[in-house]
């Protein structure tokens, strides 16, 4: 178990659904994001910290065992809103890192990396980055900062390409992508459990009968997720209106992402 381990972005969506579940991975976590959220539990250890500032992100890194890397937006912007947190933080996130015993992180990537493949095509970790837009390219940034660290420093990451993590599926597209909270919660206790990492290419997506992506490579972390999405297919199909299949989010993995258009401030 970790002595310390930090959740950057702690208050944005995906840290509300797992800050409060990981006192099986770690002894004490450190919550931090640029400001805290209304459902904080006010007895936490939090840090407020903006990515985009380095000293600070030094000082929340001294001290920890592990990082769980959520932090920064985690939608489809412009380039000067993405370049903040989503670049120049991932920069200063490994940089602390580096400086202080390089801590295992488990980067969280995003499914908008490889966007631009089909639903139809099967994907595993060599997969050729295809991002559909500057969050995916940010993501897709992120993850060739950690495999440099890695090369350079032996800093381990693991680089988890997450779907759609969310209490439960909400749409077709999600019936692929779907990660439960509780499949999340095994799979970081698994990227710090291990004795050897690396720095593995892994998709977060449960068990879903109808994934696009195979995680046979990174199958020597033990990660075996226990949900799928399919129990709850047959809700979908009756409550939500089928998309037509022409349409980008029957098309492509990274389903709307891919008709946005450029963002501009």
């Amino acid at each position: 178990m970790l002595g310390k381990l930090l959740i950057t972005g702690a208050a944005g969506g995906l840290g509300g659904l797992i800050r409060d579940r990981l006192g099986l991975v770690a002894r004490s976590v450190r919550l931090s994001d640029i400001v805290a959220s209304e459902g904080l539990d006010p007895d936490a250890d939090f840090v407020p910290c903006d990515l985009a500032d380095a000293s600070a992100v030094n000082r929340l890194v001294a001290g920890c065992d592990g990082i769980v890397h959520l932090g920064g937006i985690s939608t489809e912007k412009s380039f000067a809103r993405i370049l903040p947190a989503n670049i120049i933080g991932v920069h200063n996130l490994y940089e602390a890192a580096r400086r202080n015993g390089l801590p295992r992180i488990l980067f969280a990537s995003s499914n908008h990396v490889v966007g631009y493949y089909r639903q139809t095509d099967r994907l595993d970790a060599d997969a050729a980055h295809r991002p559909d837009g500057w969050y995916g390219i940010s993501k897709s940034f992120g993850e060739a900062v950690a495999l440099m660290y890695f090369e350079k420093f032996g800093q381990e990451s693991a680089l988890v390409r997450i779907g759609s993590c969310l209490a439960e599926p909400k749409d077709y597209r999600m019936l692929a992508t779907w990660l439960s909270p509780e499949d999340f919660i095994a799979l970081i206790a698994r990227v710090f459990a291990v004795d050897k990492l690396g720095c593995p290419v892994i998709y977060g997506a449960s068990a879903n009968t109808r994934s696009w992506w195979d995680n046979g490579k990174s199958a020597y972390l033990g990660w075996e997720p226990k949900h799928d999405s399919e129990d709850h297919a047959h809700r979908i199909e009756r409550t939500v209106p089928k998309p037509d299949r022409n349409a980008a989010v029957a098309l492509y993995q990274g389903g709307v992402f891919t008709d946005e258009p450029i963002h501009e401030d």
